[in-house]
């Protein structure tokens, strides 16, 4: 079996390189001169797509023009997943734009280059299965898991409704941090060494990922309202404990 990497940014590198200790793996990025991770073979896009399984690590915004470059160039029986940070919109477009011959299971690693530095090990992986047998499925299940990864199976919705309070309002929170130039301290406390953690592992995502997560899960502008509405009460709080003279 050999496993195909759409998108060698980031992210893509990091899980092409942690797959490739486990299986064969090729790589595809539209930048010439990005560097391939140890393990990899580069391929051309005419070649990723002839892989038994095509994993997407493109952006979420992308999502309509490459499933447009794939969708007839894919052979019957390949397997495709994403790896979006949303589930409803990419697995919805997926659906509706890949052939019927093509099998999709939606994924969500929720890890990146920062958090999992340290190791693949008890890190979450969601699983949203879309087109295909169980018994394919459950056998991806258990790769993921003997990966060391934590599998959970949920529906795209249950995805978005929980992601946006757990990751959505992460990443709002840390740009939010970010545009107020916190600096390091000597004197910082272990809370405020946290807060600069939030907006160091945030920031170094791409921009496009963040503003990605914010528009395309459809429960992150209730969550931010809801975050709004509490720092809003909050300063009436403190403005009815201490009135300006």
């Amino acid at each position: 079996m050999t496993i195909g990497i759409y998108g060698l940014g980031r992210f893509g590198s990091f899980w092409a390189e942690n797959l490739a200790k486990h299986f064969s793996v090729k790589g595809y990025s539209r930048s010439s001169i990005r560097p391939v991770p140890p393990g990899v073979l580069r391929v051309e896009e005419d070649e990723i797509f002839t892989c038994d399984t095509l994993i997407l690590c493109n952006s979420i915004s992308s999502m309509p023009e490459v499933l447009a470059r794939a969708a007839d160039r894919l052979r019957p029986g390949t397997l495709v997943m994403d790896t979006c940070s949303v589930k409803m919109y990419p697995l919805q477009l997926m659906a509706q734009r890949l052939p019927e011959t093509v099998y999709i299971l939606g994924t969500h690693p929720m890890f990146g280059p920062d958090s999992a530095a340290g190791g693949l090990s008890g890190r979450p992986m969601i699983l949203c299965p879309v087109r295909g047998t169980e018994e394919l499925f459950q056998a991806w299940e258990d790769r993921f898991a003997a990966l060391g990864l934590t599998i959970y199976r949920m529906t795209p919705e249950e995805h978005d409704r929980e992601a946006a309070e757990t990751q959505g309002i992460t990443h709002f929170i840390g740009r939010v941090l970010d545009d107020l130039n916190l600096r390091p301290s000597d004197i910082a406390t272990l809370g405020y060494t946290r807060l600069l953690q939030i907006r160091g592992q945030t920031c170094n995502d791409p921009l496009q990922l963040y503003l990605d997560l914010q528009r395309f899960n459809p429960y992150t502008g209730g969550i931010r309202a809801r975050l709004r509405d509490a720092i809003e009460k909050e300063m009436k709080r403190l403005d009815a404990e201490y009135p300006s003279p």
